[in-house]
């Protein structure tokens, strides 16, 4: 939903927080988990393993509507990616995407049948991204304060996809 330059825009933004938290309906009540990326780039599907007997997978059946979420407070970076989940035990997938790390959570390895990825096709987001220091920041916020009516600039803001 967005150009090749915005998505890279995006992967460079998320590519080093590598833990989003997805959010998906268990009934009518949202619910978190974090979720590790495991792909090297970004062209506006996400890829996490995860357990086919999960109950992430009861809650993300197909085409369900999920929500991810990446932060680093560090740099000032926020990250809401909505788009639709889907599983898949693609094995090339599987075999492309697999790494020791994964390997801790799935002692079995890559065979095991439980063995499934989880793709977040990203139709909308937003980001936000602070331009300058934390000194800033509060400078920026404490500005607004005695001015009343003005919002502290405190960096980049964009809504993208539809």
């Amino acid at each position: 939903m967005s150009s090749p330059e915005h998505k890279q825009k995006i992967w460079k933004m998320i590519k080093d927080i590598k833990v989003g938290m997805l959010v998906t309906l268990d009934g009518d009540m949202p619910r978190a988990r974090p979720m590790h990326l495991v792909q090297d780039e970004y062209d506006g599907t996400l890829w996490f393993f995860t357990r086919r007997s999960a109950e992430k997978v009861f809650e993300t059946a197909s085409d369900h509507d999920v929500c991810l979420s990446f932060s680093d407070q560090e740099e000032g970076v926020y990250v809401s990616l909505s788009g639709q989940a889907n599983l898949t035990d693609d094995r090339e997938l599987i075999e492309k995407y697999w790494n020791p790390f994964i390997g801790a959570w799935f002692p079995e390895g890559k065979d095991d049948p439980d063995v499934a990825l989880l793709e977040i096709k990203v139709q909308m987001g937003e980001h936000w991204k602070a331009k300058e220091s934390k000194t800033f920041q509060l400078y920026e916020i404490a500005k607004a304060n005695v001015k009343k009516d003005a919002t502290p600039n405190l960096g980049e803001n964009e809504k993208f996809g539809g």
